[in-house]
């Protein structure tokens, strides 16, 4: 194998940074750097974090099944609830519980978010709030967060990025009216958080509660489908 291939056979394998990340694992080196230069053991820890804040900010290649009527995961991470749920007044779903999908982003996961679904981003609404864990339920309603409303032709869906115990920004690449497709980046939340996505009314998912998630490629749902649903097994 030549030295080239070698090298754009290592670079196959690490996945891109997004430019959102660049700021921060240059603070991160800066200060390993300097804390070489006071402490040793200071340096080597300052340069984990550095790798760390590398691997969190990373946005690799997305395969997204595209079929009208697929609902794909928005993030990266844990589904930890599925469930009926209010959704927030401001997306403006109206007043009746619909199914809401959880997922629940750890500070070790990709925190690029794709668009669930193809459609029209009919509004975006920000709310400030407080930073408790996003786990707990209640951080729908209390915790900062930015919601979406997707128009489709299968109905409309709310997908909100809610900030965690750690996460202080989130961050949006979009605006009301654009057309986006299904896995296309929307946005990011720094530093562990959730999404929560609401589905019409109806709608059965298709996947478990604890079952990990792959942002752009893992099939929440199907529209087109008269699938009664999944069941699972735990080994």
């Amino acid at each position: 194998m030549s030295n080239m291939s070698i090298s754009d056979s290592i670079r196959g394998q690490i996945p891109p940074i997004h430019p959102e990340g660049y700021p921060f694992i240059g603070g991160f080196a800066l200060a390993s750097l300097i804390l070489f230069w006071i402490w040793s053991p200071l340096g080597w820890i300052a340069t984990v974090l550095t790798i760390w804040c590398a691997l969190f900010f990373r946005d690799p290649v997305r395969v997204t099944p595209v079929r009208e009527g697929l609902v794909v995961a928005p993030a990266d991470g844990r589904i930890s609830m599925i469930t009926q749920a209010l959704p927030p007044s401001e997306l403006g779903l109206g007043d009746r519980p619909l199914p809401r999908i959880s997922i629940f982003m750890s500070v070790f996961n990709c925190h690029v978010n794709r668009s669930p679904v193809a459609g029209r981003i009919e509004r975006i609404a920000y709310r400030p709030g407080a930073f408790i864990n996003a786990e707990l339920d209640k951080a729908s309603e209390d915790n900062e967060r930015n919601s979406l409303v997707i128009a489709t032709a299968d109905g409309r869906i709310g997908v909100i990025q809610i900030a965690g115990l750690v996460a202080r920004r989130i961050v949006a690449f979009v605006r009301e009216g654009q057309t986006i497709g299904a896995g296309e980046r929307f946005g990011l939340i720094r530093f562990g958080s959730r999404l929560d996505i609401y589905l019409p009314e109806g709608t059965r998912a298709l996947v478990a509660e604890g079952q990990t998630a792959v942002a752009g490629e893992t099939v929440l749902a199907d529209f087109r489908q008269g699938d009664a649903g999944r069941t699972f097994r735990r080994d």
